[in-house]
């Protein structure tokens, strides 16, 4: 008998918790299913479900599970060097096309590295040391098997006009050089520090857009200010805005243009671009536009040397210093009034690279069909930028165009990298001289024609076909770089990106239902236009979480659809509106504020003497619909399982007019 009763009792209190479909049963209606409420969750498992999915959504210890104590300590260490791991697997063959790969792009790297120093505003060695001990330290823990690593454009320029405006790198050469490495290393403890504590998606906040619109806005910044050099000209602005270039180069022309350095010039920036024409024609010609800037550098080099242009005015490199990286701890800021400046130089510069590097990572790795961990690159990557530093290199990433050169060339692993730092380390010790009478036009000109690439007007075009606003985020970050300066056009980019979530997150969508005709599916008016309106009911279905930010428009919004229906109802004399379902389907979560949103949209509607009702609440909505005790105050019999349990419960009559 006390069982008998444990069971009723048990029986009343799941049918409390489970919400009626309907108290209008019918001889012809089909049987209506409950909305179910989920058992109640454990907070402290809540907590750590919420918090694993959302720092460890790739299970990264899901290797670790049932393995001896020896076997973890292996895999973990294979987790921080993945070289340990495919290294197992390696054979020659991979290695023939690791060499090749490696020579390749050394033969790119060089040239540009040079160039790159001096974007920088340093010495054109340390362009080359950043492309000899980062590239070995990412080779040992990097899991990409096609990015090259090295010095960028657009980080070189980022870091150079960031750096200038602290420290003048022609008075103070000294200095600056020491805050350039203080904001390497703070770049890297960035890096590391993002991937360490799994915060990767933090990148994921600059839009693609954004991200087009900068990268396209610093490569003609990058490739104007590269003028200078391709003209010839001894003054020129410090500033990296379109209109001081542009006043500089003209202001020069009649005075400080060199005509042989502009022949130079232009001559191997027309190799150069046709070189790269012939390789995207064909295929199988990927090494020409690759060993194509080296070839320019000696044919150039061996011009000026036997003509002896530079007493006609061709500025030429001179003097790089010979050598491998030499040690530079003791250079770095570690107190005193340039830390603070490093430190926020370098966090800048430190996401800009990153951001590149993993999208260039996942890009190849999509290509080869293989996974790349994210938050591992991130710590490889902060690895190598932070030893860089300690050995006088600048912030080194993932090269675009040096990884799509590596990529053509068959690379088939890391190896690829150390193959080039192995080349960059001969080049240092043995070449170095050699590169006395390169003419800096020709550095220009490599400079220009491998930025031209990051301008992208497809992707520009299909960003304007898909979203306009995500064209505008792409239009202010491009022009914000081009008109203002390079560290304003991020802050734009990221402006941008960050008010489209704000704009997404206070206005979500809203949209009204009809039902599709021979059908019991209700859809919005706008995408189906066949579909037809229920007499006597408006349905809303709303398109988002509801959340603190929201919930107030969201809730005035459903009484705008209701008002205007209203007034349209009484200009074609049809029947008023009695009843308002809100479809809930895609309410994903919902706070206090959204509750009590919905409590005064219920009370809203009573004073009109208008039903609510709720269809498809998701589990932890009606979790919380029940905390809150609305469903009690809005009637247990008037949330249901979809829209058409709803409309032929509460108004059949309705329906079959409909």
């Amino acid at each position: 008998m006390g069982h008998s009763t444990d069971e009723k009792h048990e029986k009343k209190e799941m049918d409390t918790r489970s919400l009626s479909s309907s108290r209008h049963p019918s001889l012809n209606m089909a049987y209506i299913h409950k909305v179910g409420v989920p058992p109640k969750q454990n907070l402290f498992k809540e907590f750590k479900a919420t918090v694993k999915e959302t720092f460890f959504s790739d299970d990264p210890l899901r290797p670790f599970k049932d393995q001896s104590g020896s076997r973890k300590f292996i895999l973990g260490i294979q987790a921080i060097f993945p070289i340990f791991e495919w290294g197992r697997r390696y054979n020659l063959t991979k290695f023939r096309g690791d060499l090749i790969a490696g020579l390749t792009i050394a033969s790119l790297c060089i040239p540009q590295d040079i160039g790159y120093a001096k974007l920088a505003n340093l010495a054109p060695q340390y362009g080359l040391y950043s492309s000899f001990v980062p590239p070995l330290i990412y080779a040992f823990m990097g899991s990409s098997r096609d990015i090259a690593i090295g010095p960028v454009a657009v980080v070189s320029l980022l870091l150079g006009t960031l750096l200038q405006n602290e420290i003048d790198p022609t008075t103070n050469p000294t200095e600056y050089r020491r805050l350039a490495f203080t904001a390497t290393f703070f770049a890297g403890i960035t890096q590391a520090t993002l991937g360490f504590f799994r915060l990767g998606f933090l990148i994921d906040f600059l839009s693609h857009a954004a991200i087009v619109g900068f990268m396209g806005g610093a490569a003609i910044t990058i490739a104007l200010q590269q003028l200078k050099g391709f003209l010839g000209i001894r003054k020129f602005t410090k500033k990296a805005d379109i209109i001081s270039v542009m006043h500089s180069v003209w202001g020069s022309v009649n005075h400080g243009w060199n005509w042989q350095t502009i022949v130079i010039g232009a001559t191997f920036l027309s190799f150069l671009l046709f070189a790269k024409h012939i390789g995207k024609r064909n295929n199988k010609l990927f090494w020409l536009p690759a060993i194509a800037p080296l070839i320019s550098v000696v044919l150039s080099t061996f011009f000026v040397y036997i003509t002896h242009a530079e007493k006609n005015g061709v500025e030429i490199v001179k003097h790089i210093e010979k050598g491998i990286n030499p040690s530079s701890v003791n250079e770095i800021y570690f107190h005193g009034e340039y830390l603070g400046k490093g430190f926020r130089i370098g966090m800048v510069a430190g996401m800009v690279a990153l951001t590149e590097a993993i999208a260039i990572g996942r890009t190849f790795a999509s290509m080869k069909d293989y996974q790349l961990d994210g938050n591992k690159e991130m710590v490889a990557l902060g690895a190598m930028n932070i030893v860089g530093s300690m050995t006088s290199c600048y912030v080194a990433t993932g090269s675009f165009s040096r990884s799509a050169v590596n990529y053509m060339a068959g690379c088939q692993t890391a190896v690829s990298n150390i193959v080039m730092s192995c080349v960059v380390i001969l080049t240092l010790e043995f070449i170095t001289p050699l590169f006395k009478y390169t003419p800096n036009a020709i550095l220009s000109a490599i400079i220009i024609s491998a930025v031209i690439n990051l301008i992208d007007f497809q992707a520009a075009i299909l960003i304007w076909k898909i979203d306009k606003f995500d064209f505008v985020a792409c239009l202010g970050a491009f022009f914000g770089v081009i008109f203002l300066s390079v560290e304003i056009g991020l802050l734009i980019a990221v402006s941008i990106s960050f008010a489209k979530i704000l704009l997404q997150v206070t206005r979500p969508r809203t949209a009204i239902l009809g039902k599709i005709p021979g059908t019991t599916v209700y859809r919005n008016l706008q995408q189906y236009p066949d579909a037809t309106k229920v007499p006597g009911v408006l349905i809303v279905r709303i398109d988002s979480a509801i959340y603190f930010s929201n919930s107030n428009y969201v809730k005035e919004r459903i009484l705008r659809w209701l008002t205007d229906e209203e007034e349209q109802k009484k200009v074609d004399y049809q029947p008023r509106i009695q009843i308002l379902i809100v479809e809930m389907s895609p309410v994903t979560d919902i706070d206090t504020s959204g509750i009590h949103a919905l409590e005064e949209l219920y009370r809203s509607l009573q004073k009109r003497d208008l039903q609510l009702i709720l269809a498809n609440p998701g589990p932890v909505v009606i979790d919380k619909l029940h905390a809150s005790n609305f469903t009690n105050v809005i009637g247990e019999d008037k949330i249901f399982l979809t829209v058409a349990d709803a409309v032929s419960s509460c108004s059949p009559k309705l329906v079959e007019e409909a």
